[in-house]
């Protein structure tokens, strides 16, 4: 809005406060509908609705969920959503999720997800879809557990994976450097009470994740009040601000064992760093996937920075094609920003149409992805 605001930003102005006041906000938040197609523990997998007057085409897309994060990350708002983006243009759309985690799930770990339900999800949606092959799409620690997946089980029936945000050498992300140091210090026994409280709980409660993901964005959060007034002309940018508001204030809790992997060997250790995860009897070599990946990073992602995202490109020495992509946005924003609508979301439709199995890509490419690396100009990566 302008310092001196014109007629037209008042009036806009007015009618978003009236409408904050009377209906409690101008973000529309109806999820898109959908229906349970299976489930287990910790795992349900939703299809979503067909568009009316769209006729679906194509290989299906499973969007994978991280942990502790509601599923309006891919469905954050109307007009803002990457589910409505695939629904409306007739790709079929499913979702893993994992439902509210409680003190009885204490003891499930990574092994969980890359072996139980991750496997069962996929196989699910190849049922549904007539066994056509899955695309993934997975956010965050989605993605890391999708790597681990497609590295375990290289038999999946999965066209290709794109991970957004998924962080594979936290030396290298900001919040946690002062941290580090202090993880692999002689922690005086007072102290020790803070690291090992996930095992009296159980896990890490929902506030406490609330809190590191509010802690990522402090300076947007101090500043929130300011900017809300600057732009109380901005309908679609007040709806934006709500509709994050909505999805931090959904968050779920960690599980106690799987937190416990996450601190000592993906904090403490580093070791995604290496591209192999050791889970005890096994240990899980992302060399070891088979499929193209597109690997996108947020440019300003403060839990995910840029460096702390690409290092998996050059892991991946079996996928037939890498590529890698830099998009505006930060953590949540490269998903589900305002931005993500011109920038991610066609180079995720690009990605699909290019891996799609024979004769289902509404462009007609796909007639036999393992032969093609990359069409012209993507900047596809072999290491």
């Amino acid at each position: 809005m302008d310092l001196i605001p014109k007629p037209d930003q008042v009036a806009s102005a007015a009618s978003n406060v009236a409408n904050k006041v009377l209906h409690g906000g101008v973000a529309d938040l109806r999820p898109m509908p959908r229906t349970l197609i299976d489930e287990g523990p910790l795992r349900f997998v939703y299809r979503y609705d067909r568009a009316e007057g769209v006729d679906p085409f194509g290989d299906p897309v499973l969007l994978v969920m991280p942990l502790a994060a509601p599923s309006s990350c891919y469905d954050l708002r109307r007009s803002c959503s990457l589910v409505e983006h695939f629904v409306n243009a007739g790709r079929p759309t499913y979702l893993v999720e994992y439902g509210e985690v409680a003190f009885k799930d204490r003891a499930l770990g990574f092994e969980h997800w890359v072996d139980e339900v991750l496997p069962s999800a996929i196989d699910a949606v190849h049922r549904d879809t007539g066994r056509r092959p899955v695309h993934l799409v997975a956010w965050s620690l989605g993605g890391i557990f999708s790597v681990l997946t497609l590295a375990a089980h290289t038999d999946l029936p999965v066209a290709s994976l794109t991970t957004l945000g998924s962080p594979w050498d936290v030396a290298k992300v900001p919040l946690l450097a002062p941290v580090r140091p202090l993880l692999n210090a002689n922690i005086p026994e007072p102290l020790r009470v803070i690291t090992k409280g996930y095992q009296v709980l159980g896990g890490a409660p929902s506030t406490l994740v609330r809190w590191g993901f509010q802690l990522s964005a402090v300076d947007k959060l101090v500043t929130k009040p300011l900017v809300t007034v600057q732009h109380l002309d901005d309908t679609d940018f007040l709806a934006q601000l709500e509709a994050v508001a909505a999805f931090t204030r959904d968050m779920t809790a960690y599980p106690g064992r799987t937190f416990g992997q996450l601190y000592h060997r993906v904090i403490r250790n580093n070791e995604l760093r290496t591209g192999r995860l050791d889970l005890g009897d096994r240990t899980i070599d992302v060399r070891d996937v088979k499929v193209p990946v597109l690997v996108m990073g947020g440019q300003t992602d403060g839990i995910a920075p840029l460096g702390a995202v690409r290092p998996i490109v050059a892991m991946l020495k079996s996928a037939p094609a890498v590529r890698w992509e830099a998009v505006p946005g930060g953590h949540l924003g490269m998903v589900t920003g305002r931005a993500a609508r011109g920038t991610t979301w066609p180079l995720i439709d690009a990605w699909l149409d290019q891996w799609a199995s024979a004769g289902t890509s509404r462009m007609g490419i796909g007639a036999n992805p393992r032969r093609r690396h990359s069409s012209a100009g993507s900047r596809a990566l072999k290491s």
